[in-house]
Parts: structure tokens; sequence; C-alpha cells
């Protein structure tokens, strides 16, 4: 029997109570008959989807926003039955879903569970409920204790907290303390994220970005938003990632890429391996795929995926213009994304995707971000170094190619 290749699935539910000051994702409020059409047209897509893929079995499932727990719980179920009808699941799948404090409580995690969803993904962000405030969010720190609480109680053994760094009026202290009360929580995994400005958002029209040294973003404060606390400097953002990586560390926590970490065992398998090059599929609204060396995303206006229809060329149009991606393409993505792991990236590795090895492609750039101590080779083994994850992103744009190998 012919072993089938693993795949990853991520969906998209775009609704949320009300957008936060910082999101740039494509999400907004809408009313329950509104959320109830677009769910029968998602698992109209899922449905249709699954005979091209019959050669794959998914190892991660990844229910994302938007507030994906803001659904009717039967939903959500209706949602997975009808993944697994469509698609062949490992047994030991890896199902997550996205909540937020204050929109799941005891009666909708069981019906999670039944619906074989065995990780939870909680965004709180901040413990301070000032910072909460000036981010947008709705909830308070009390509301996701009661949220978390609630979780553990039903049984929840695999639970993510989402944190953000850098939010206006943010100490070292105050970060201190969200990262300590989060850590007496003792859950499996943390994802802590420093604050980006992106245009489209609140935040956006009022701070604005330069660059500086290596492509850092230094974000200034407008006279928009004259009265907010300014935003921690370059120096206390470092610092606040600095305390990061030692307070979790000590908790005994894995720091297994830039921005997440885990206790052993709890690494996130779906982004794994969306850094590790797994092929994924995405379903529903503005839904991004990269599958059979193909790119592609979904239709981003919800009026337009409405009104698709599956049964015929409904997918077509759904993906739109569909990128093949070029031999060069795949190898900067290959270093890109798998630089983002502390591991790093091997030679083994590049060899057995591409052929080749990678001092014939990125031997100078690999030698120049040596010299700078941006990275570090060990063995035959690539690694970004502390310095090298403050200006990562300037490291990784080294490694775009300006001709096809």
């Amino acid at each position: 029997m012919t072993k089938k290749r693993s795949l990853e699935l991520y969906i998209h539910i775009p609704f949320c109570v009300q957008k936060c000051f910082y999101c740039d994702f494509l999400s907004f409020p809408a009313a329950r008959n509104v959320m109830a059409e677009y769910m029968d047209q998602l698992r109209c897509e899922i449905a249709s989807s699954g005979g091209w893929y019959e050669n794959y079995q998914v190892q991660t499932v990844f229910i994302g926003g938007g507030t994906p727990s803001i659904l009717e719980s039967e939903q959500i179920l209706m949602l997975m039955q009808t993944v697994r009808k469509a698609f062949s699941l490992a047994e030991d799948a890896e199902i997550t879903i996205e909540a937020n404090p204050g929109t799941f409580l005891n009666k909708k995690i069981p019906v999670y569970q039944a619906a074989g969803i065995n990780r939870l993904s909680i965004g709180l962000q901040s413990a301070s409920n000032g910072e909460l405030k000036r981010l947008g969010r709705i909830h308070s720190f009390e509301d996701f204790l009661k949220s978390f609480q609630s979780a553990r109680m039903e049984g929840f053994g695999n639970i993510n907290i989402d944190l953000i760094s850098a939010v206006p009026g943010q100490t070292i202290d105050s970060w201190r303390n969200t990262l300590k009360k989060v850590i007496m929580l003792k859950p499996e995994h943390i994802s802590a994220y420093s604050l980006m400005i992106e245009e489209g958002t609140v935040f956006g029209e009022h701070y604005q970005k330069e660059g500086e040294g290596y492509g850092l973003e230094r974000v200034q404060k407008t006279d928009k938003l004259a009265g907010w606390p300014d935003l921690p400097n370059e120096d206390e953002e470092r610092q606040m990632y600095e305390l990061t990586k030692k307070l979790l560390a000590d908790a005994g926590f894995i720091h297994y890429e830039i921005s997440n970490f885990a206790k052993p065992g709890y690494q996130c398998r779906h982004n794994l391996g969306y850094w590790s090059g797994i092929e994924y599929l995405g379903f529903g609204l503005g839904a991004s795929s990269c599958v059979k060396g193909q790119r592609f995303c979904n239709e981003t206006d919800l009026e337009n995926y409405q009104k698709l229809d599956f049964s015929l060329d409904g997918l077509e149009r759904l993906h739109g213009r569909v990128h093949i991606q070029s031999r060069r393409e795949q190898m900067e993505e290959f270093m890109f994304l798998g630089l983002r792991k502390m591991e790093g990236v091997t030679e083994l590795e590049f060899i057995r995707e591409f052929g080749i090895r990678m001092d014939s492609v990125y031997g100078d750039v690999i030698r120049k971000l040596t010299e700078e101590r941006l990275i570090e080779r060990k063995a035959s083994r690539i690694a970004l170094t502390d310095r090298g994850i403050d200006v990562s992103n300037y490291v990784f744009g080294q490694f775009l190619l300006d001709m096809e190998f």
C-alpha cells in the first residue's frame, strides 16, 4: 500500500465580537444568520475538496479566526463531522480551536471534545486589564481565568495561551507580572508575540513605522493619539523578549520557535508542520493553501464566497489565480521558515528536498551571516543566534535569491 502524504488543514472562521485595535486578520462582527449561512457554505467547500486529496492523510486541523468560539458548539461539531467524512484523519491528529475568553464556558467544551478537538488556544494577550482595554480586547483577566478553569475542569489537557508584549503603556514590570500569572496556571504551551503595527488597523492609523539598522522597525506615536501611552522603545522590547525566554525556561518551557514555548511533548504540531514545509490546505474566507507545489488564496469577499457553487466550478473560482512555486521560491521558503525554529535547518534536509548542497546555493550568505554572528553553524545544522533573533527579518531577507537553481 502506498504511504499517504501528510497534510495540514486550516479552517478560517472570520467572525468576532469586536475587531481588536492591532488585528489585521480577515475578521469582522456579523449577525447569527450570516454566521450560519457561512458555516453551511464552508462545509460545502470542505466536502467538495476531499476527493482531490485521497492520497493524503491529515495530521493536524487548526480552526482559527476571528473567534471560532463565538459559534454555536453544534456548528463546530457539524464542521468536524464534515472534515472527517471528506478527509482521512490520522488517529492521533492534533485538532486545535482558537477561543477568546468570555465566548466559551463549560457547555461548549464537552461538545468540542466530542468533535475530537484536543487542543485549545486561548487569546489572553495580557493579565493587565488596562493593557487589554488599550488593545481593544473585550474581556478582562478575570474572564480569562473563568474560561481557562472551565477548560481544565472539563479535562482539557493541552492548552495554549497567547500573549502580546510591547503594547501601549506596557512596562517591563507589567510584562513580568503577566508572565508570572500565566506561568502559575501551568499551561502546556505559551505563544508570546511582540506587537506589530500593521496597516489597515486602528493602531496602523495612529502609529507610523520607520526602518532602522538591520531592518528593525521603530514605531513612533503620531499626534492622532494625543494622550495615549507611548509604545515601549526597542531596548525595552528586547528586554521583554529576554525576560520571556528566562522566565519560561526557568518554568520548564522549551523555546522551540521565535515566539513559541512549550512543555516537553506539547509543541504545536500544526505550526511545526508549517515551518517544516508540510503541505497545508486552507478552507473558508481568505484562507491560504500550499499544496501539490501550488500556492493559492481563497476569495476574500464574503458575499462572493457565499455565491460560489461548489458542485460546479466553485473551487476553481474560489482559489482564483494559482501560483506554481518555482524551485527558487521553494528554497527561499525552506530557509526562512525553517530558521524560525530554534533548531534551525540541516544540510541533510536541504539535500533531501532539493538534491543539492546548501552551500552550493547559500554558501556566501551563510558565511556572511556567521561572521556577523547572526547565525551559527554546528556540524550540519544552521540556526539563529540570540542576536539573529533580534533582527530575524533582516536575516530571512538575506536568503532571497536573484536567480534560479
